[in-house]
């Protein structure tokens, strides 16, 4: 799926990303970690360009629209398969057929509630559950996610991961909570100095190695 050698990324003659080498299998589930600044979305999106027709995008901002609706900010994640007049009727009166497609992953998210609320009235941690629903609304066989559930509670954070993982063979994840990271995903990349630190499956991954991973942050 991805085959990553040696791949190096600059902006304004800074590196970001030096002589990464990464293969990621069809179907894995895969958590990336690491100190701020590392280059965690800078590899994410490399990963986003490489298989843009394949994958869809967890932004780390939500890349929401505030006006619209929580339901119509999920319909659009497949804006483009839809006739323009179907969707500007959709976007005048949501039709049944797509509240009714759309509804389970709401449920899924405990927000069926907000469907109707305006995004800008929600709270940072139900504005990223709706991004998180737009992607899986997407059904792309590649799910990408910038820091997908850091505004959002532990315990809800685990169900939406579980969603994630269901909801695309392939899920690849950039994430800032260690522990959550480690209970929901099988393998653990370590990014630190621009490169990969480790890469391993997480029940190798212990305590040393993380105080090594995130020294330069801490200390």
């Amino acid at each position: 799926m991805y085959e990553l050698d040696n791949l190096s990324i600059a902006y304004e003659n800074t590196p970001v990303l030096q002589d990464i080498s990464l293969h990621i299998k069809a179907g894995e589930k895969v958590v990336v970690i690491g100190p701020s600044g590392v280059g965690k979305s800078t590899l994410l999106k490399k990963m986003y360009e490489l298989r843009q027709q394949e994958s869809t995008l967890i932004h780390q901002d939500y890349a929401l629209v505030p006006q619209l609706s929580a339901f119509h900010n999920v319909y659009i994640g497949r804006l483009d398969e839809y006739p323009t007049a179907l969707n500007l009727l959709n976007l005048l009166k949501p039709q049944r057929r797509y509240l009714e497609e759309i509804r389970p992953i709401f449920q899924s998210l405990g927000m069926e509630e907000k469907m109707s609320d305006s995004v800008s009235n929600l709270s940072g941690g139900q504005q990223q559950r709706v991004a998180v629903g737009r992607a899986v609304y997407r059904r792309c066989p590649i799910i990408l996610g910038d820091e997908p559930v850091s505004a959002i509670d532990p315990h809800q954070a685990g169900t939406v991961l579980q969603l994630l993982k269901k909801s695309a063979p392939t899920v690849v994840l950039a994430m800032h909570d260690v522990q959550l990271a480690l209970e929901h995903f099988p393998r653990i990349i370590g990014l630190r100095d621009s490169g990969v630190c480790f890469d391993l499956e997480a029940s190798d991954v212990n305590g040393a190695l993380l105080a090594d991973l995130y020294q330069s942050e801490h200390g």
